[in-house]
């Protein structure tokens, strides 16, 4: 097999040398030093991109987060007394370009920057980064078990001071998954203690990759567990979040606005399920992704006939 030199004549397989996270996995057996201002440039820089995310496509973002993962990389092995920091970044920024991956459906690469993100929390003791990747990996798991057993290690991973936006996300995605599954009582406990993480949660100051965990968002992930689980609190729940929601589009909007149409839908606010599913339509397609594209199907079953339009539309977009 043909071999390359990498980063100081070491050797390594082509196939791994070739892609973002061989090269991570191999750097991270490396140490050196660089200053600080360019430490913290680099750090810096990778939570900028998970901000970025919030506006970008995925296909727009890719590029920029693989080449600041090499940039990364190529430091690690002169990280000296920064080396913890920087592998921090580098699993937050190999994270990020799974779940970019994903949202592109390369399903395989996705799944191999979740492998080095993992190495990345393990390398440097920091459980939280963990829990990111086993939140993005719940996204895309096989079965509702294996996604909450990825979810309730996630949840272990984020208590803790400085991890209450963490918290909240991660307990609601567990609800999330729950209601899908059925386990309504399991459903109900996890978006409350979600809601009780966000009391003392500052999505603003902790991690950049939970910034777009905004009470916007939150109140989604309670639309999308009563949705799902057919409670009667979902008409005051879609009430709160249009009344919240106002005349802005917040970050996560094609999210919010999918569970939020969804929501009014199902509890029988026709007139403006429809208005907020059109403002979803215009959110998903300058922003499409995959979470919209699920969306967006669930969103034309529901719609009335009236609007058979925007449904035929919705559903040529989620294909």
């Amino acid at each position: 097999m043909k071999r390359r030199t990498l980063l100081g004549g070491a050797t390594i397989g082509v196939s791994a040398a070739a892609e973002p996270w061989g090269r991570l996995a191999f750097a991270l057996s490396k140490g050196s030093k660089i200053d600080s201002s360019s430490a913290g440039a680099l750090i810096d820089r990778a939570a900028e991109l998970h901000v970025q995310e919030l506006n970008l496509s995925a296909r727009r973002l890719q590029s920029t987060v693989e080449s600041h993962l090499d940039a990364i990389t190529a430091a690690l092995p002169r990280a000296g007394e920064y080396e913890r920091a920087l592998t921090i970044a580098a699993g937050e920024t190999a994270a990020l370009a799974g779940w970019v991956a994903w949202d592109l459906g390369e399903h395989g690469k996705a799944d191999a920057y979740y492998k080095v993100t993992s190495q990345c929390a393990a390398t440097a003791g920091h459980p939280p980064l963990r829990a990111l990747v086993l939140t993005y990996s719940s996204y895309g798991g096989s079965t509702p078990k294996a996604k909450m057993d990825c979810l309730a290690q996630a949840a272990r991973d984020v208590r803790g001071h400085g991890n209450a936006t963490a918290a909240a996300w991660v307990l609601g995605r567990h609800a999330e998954e729950a209601a899908v599954a059925g386990d309504e009582m399991g459903a109900l406990r996890a978006l409350e203690r979600a809601r009780f993480a966000y009391d003392f949660a500052d999505h603003t100051s902790e991690q950049a990759w939970v910034r777009f965990v905004t009470p916007y968002r939150m109140d989604s992930l309670a639309l999308s567990v009563y949705g799902q689980l057919g409670r009667p609190e979902l008409t005051s729940a879609a009430d709160t979040a249009v009344d919240r929601l106002g005349d802005e589009l917040p970050d996560g909007g094609v999210v919010v606005l999918g569970d939020l149409a969804s929501a009014l839908l199902r509890g029988g606010d026709v007139d403006q399920g429809v208005y907020v599913s059109r403002q979803f339509a215009t959110a998903a397609q300058t922003k499409p992704n995959t979470m919209g594209k699920e969306r967006a199907a669930t969103i034309a079953a529901l719609l009335p006939d009236s609007a058979r339009e925007l449904a035929l539309h919705l559903l040529h977009f989620a294909s």
